[in-house]
């Protein structure tokens, strides 16, 4: 039996597994991380490395970061002052939140770490008017998802130069994408997402949550007060924090680093005893962070990837080049692998596939590149697809089979505005 066969076994299992509740999800995720090495679907040295892997120290780091951000009256402080402003409107406090995380998500090419920033302040304002954080995370965490880099400001700026490179090094340059052609493309999704998110997702999110939630305010409202140089304290770091992640690239630091650098602060000024910094990590999800990254990584070693990005190339060239049915293909076959794997692979599997295509046929594939982002970062049914998933979970109190419920309505409106609109105005 091949590898790429026992891989995709395993990936079955570990689906069925998320999906039957029998077992956490942090277990199924080890379990499969320990299945795929002991087949030697991945060199024990790489399983290990996933437990070490950037995103999850980043996570750790902004947990750490985050808690200290809680424990300061500020927090509560702006949660109730959006509740007042809010005037007890659900509807009003999500729009608030998500706008935030929208503007965010264009300065910070991460929405895991957009959404450690806003989730915190959110939950405070769903407790101050009794609202379960399973209503809102959802609604929120979809939205610096969807509409990460959409805009051409901040790291947003970048996706132009980034997709052109692409094009430069298959040797494809009769077309180029322009600084605004991701936000002509992208925008109308934007402006969707952001009412959707906002207005209909907190209808479809369950009233409780499915699972025992990573955070608690109420439990962190009973921790003893801050001195005055500790409440400041984790304000300037926390704001700090955030404004280093957005200009991260100018700093010469990795994401992970600066909220690492946020965490020990947090320690070192007092805001958090060591102990409490300690449980502010969240271990099971960590844990399946780990496993999923390690998921993903097989299927993209074994070839699993590319041999589906082989068939979508058959399919294209059977169906004579229709811009529409092609980039219908072009978001549900990306939007469907990057369940399993993360979105940034898919997205550098599928961009070499559109060229080929397009270069075949003299296509413009401008309109093709920006439709796989897009697909990429609709992909949030699981939690393989990005960190953000996994985040959005602990914090919602979120099993799978919710998360595919609330995600089913989205992905649809998501696939239609963004295939009809992105293939008309740059059409192949």
């Amino acid at each position: 039996m091949s590898q790429l066969t026992i891989c995709l076994i395993i990936f079955v299992l570990t689906v069925i597994g998320y999906i039957s509740g029998i077992y956490s999800l942090a277990t199924v995720s080890i379990t499969s991380l320990m299945a795929l090495v002991l087949t030697g679907c991945l060199e024990a040295k790489e399983g290990l490395s996933y437990f070490s892997n950037s995103t999850v120290i980043m996570i750790a780091g902004m947990c750490i970061v985050a808690e200290g951000f809680n424990r300061t009256t500020f927090c509560s402080n702006l949660a109730n002052g959006i509740s007042r402003v809010a005037k007890g409107s659900l509807s009003k406090m999500m729009l608030g939140y998500v706008l935030v995380g929208v503007l965010l998500s264009q300065f910070i090419q991460s929405p895991v770490v957009v959404f450690g920033i806003v989730a915190p302040m959110a939950m405070a304002s769903a407790e101050s008017i009794g609202v379960k954080s399973s209503k809102i995370m959802f609604g929120i965490g979809m939205a610096t998802i969807i509409t990460c880099c959409a805009l051409p400001v901040g790291a947003g700026a970048t996706v132009a130069t980034e997709l052109n490179g692409y094009l430069e090094s298959y040797g494809y340059v009769d077309y180029t994408v322009n600084l605004i052609d991701p936000m002509i493309a992208r925008l109308p999704m934007l402006i969707i997402a952001v009412l959707y998110c906002a207005l209909v997702c907190p209808k479809f999110a369950p009233n409780e949550p499915v699972i025992e939630p990573s955070f608690d305010m109420k439990k962190a409202a009973k921790k003893e007060s801050l001195g005055t140089f500790q409440e400041y304290a984790g304000l300037i770091i926390f704001f700090g924090d955030a404004l280093a992640l957005m200009f991260a690239g100018k700093l010469g630091l990795a994401s992970w680093q600066i909220t690492v650098i946020g965490a020990l602060l947090m320690i070192i000024c007092g805001v958090l005893k060591p102990k409490e910094a300690s449980k502010a990590i969240p271990l099971s999800m960590l844990l399946l962070i780990a496993g999923t990254l390690a998921m993903s990584g097989a299927l993209s070693s074994t070839g699993a990837g590319e041999l589906i990005g082989g068939y979508v190339s058959n399919v294209v060239s059977a169906v004579g080049g229709n811009s529409y049915i092609v980039g219908l293909i072009f978001f549900i076959v990306p939007f469907i692998l990057t369940q399993f794997m993360s979105n940034r692979g898919t997205m550098l599997i599928f961009y070499p596939i559109a060229i080929a295509t397009c270069a075949s046929i003299g296509a413009n594939p401008v309109g093709l590149m920006i439709l796989i982002q897009a697909a990429c970062l609709a992909a949030y049914v699981t939690p393989m697809a990005t960190a953000a998933v996994v985040y959005i979970m602990g914090y919602g109190g979120y099993d799978q089979k919710s998360m595919a419920k609330q995600s089913v309505v989205l992905a649809l409106i998501s696939c239609v505005v963004s295939v009809g609109w992105i293939m008309t105005v740059f059409p192949l």
